[in-house]
């Protein structure tokens, strides 16, 4: 098979499938009927799915948000931002201790944010590199801490961090994991009950192909006894939207507690529906497959990847220009080769793209795109050697 049209390579918001335009394409209906608790049934039993839970009935009033491995799943109504937000302002106190290590831009987001409602110790790494875990180690082990935070995978540097020797440091340490999952969740294997995550956080519109502007939280029972009992004692962050109380509280008849983003949940329900059909660990294993053959082949033509070699990840890649080389390339692959992937940040703006490998892309569009890659890469003089793209992924 091959791939004719555009080629969308970018690392999110994704592509959608037909299904889920076609559900978001619904004629309004109410928020509060029998007809809308149906889809937060669905889309509760599709999220288990995604966030690698125990599965639950996707009937309403049979406790959709819930299964047998104590987690629960919260759909907020904005993007994964406002979700991490919802997890750290509820979950500490304004002079708990949490640690977060960053080696990328949405790292260190998660640090800004904690800080506005905890004593945040940000340990900066350069983007790119994993993380030292030994000096995380000796932080844990040096301070009274609360939790660690990390944004598990790092979309703007395309690192992947080790959650599993980070979750062990934790429950060595005895301090709770916070987790955004914003981009891994779906894509990458994740595993919140077995690193004993308090918190994970998804966006839908990275690895589960839905829309832009809704999210959802995974949180266990140790979470929620925590927001709780900090709400009780009377030194809770100050919160109203985003407050988690009365989420919880709505969770068991299938609702939220205020107007839902109605359309962006029927369209996220129904990607997940096909999330469910493909199999969460067949997904891992082409989002897997894509990435390791986008590694190989620029690595062949003689690109530098900006990642650490073991911790790379499989839902983005980070590749440096070479000399000569900046965005114009870019724009050039967008306007004549209808293909787009997406640039850097901050201080790497015009140095290096970034290629996804996430959600439902079919390896026949990768293998297009990275053919246009190259051709346009010879429109600006680099004169690459010839090479059988497709056999990289195989």
């Amino acid at each position: 098979m091959s791939h004719e049209g555009d080629c969308f390579l970018v690392p999110g918001p994704v592509r959608m499938s037909q299904a889920c335009i076609d559900a978001m394409a619904t004629p309004t209906i109410t928020a509060r009927g029998s007809e809308y608790r149906d889809i937060m049934a669905r889309l509760n039993s599709g999220l288990r799915c995604a966030f690698n839970l125990t599965p639950s009935s996707d009937q309403r009033k049979n406790e959709s948000w819930g299964g047998e491995d104590g987690y629960k799943v919260i759909v907020v109504s904005g993007s994964g931002t406002a979700a991490m937000e919802m997890v750290m302002a509820n979950r500490f106190r304004a002079n708990d201790r949490v640690l977060v290590p960053t080696n990328g831009k949405f790292g260190e987001r998660v640090a800004e944010m904690g800080s506005r409602f905890c004593i945040v110790k940000h340990l900066k790494y350069d983007w790119g590199r994993a993380f030292d875990l030994g000096e995380i180690e000796e932080q844990l082990q040096r301070g009274n801490w609360e939790a660690m935070a990390i944004c598990h995978n790092e979309t703007s540097s395309g690192v992947t961090q080790d959650a599993v020797e980070i979750a062990e440091m934790c429950e060595r340490n005895g301090i709770a994991l916070i987790i955004d999952g914003i981009t891994s969740v779906g894509g990458l294997p994740v595993h919140p009950a077995e690193w004993n995550a308090e918190a994970v956080v998804v966006g839908a519109q990275k690895c589960t192909a839905g829309p832009s502007g809704i999210a959802a939280i995974a949180i266990n029972e140790k979470f929620i006894e925590r927001c709780k009992a900090i709400r009780i004692q009377g030194d809770s962050n100050p919160t109203y939207y985003l407050d988690i109380i009365p989420a919880l509280k709505k969770g068991d008849d299938d609702q939220t507690p205020w107007t839902p983003a109605i359309n962006a949940a029927m369209g996220w329900a129904a990607a997940l529906e096909i999330l469910k059909e493909e199999g969460l660990e067949n997904r891992w294993a082409r989002c897997a497959m894509m990435a390791k053959g986008v590694r190989r082949l620029f690595t062949d033509l003689g690109f530098e990847l900006l990642a650490d070699e073991y911790a790379r990840s499989a839902t983005v890649t980070a590749i440096m220009y070479p000399d000569g080389i900046d965005d114009s390339w870019r724009t050039r692959l967008k306007e004549e080769y209808q293909t787009q992937v997406i640039g850097a940040q901050d201080d790497l703006k015009g140095h290096m793209f970034r290629i996804g490998s996430m959600g439902e892309t079919p390896v026949e569009e990768m293998i297009e795109g990275c053919k246009r890659m190259i051709a346009c890469f010879n429109d600006f003089d680099l004169n690459l050697p010839d090479v059988d793209v497709a056999s990289y992924f195989q």
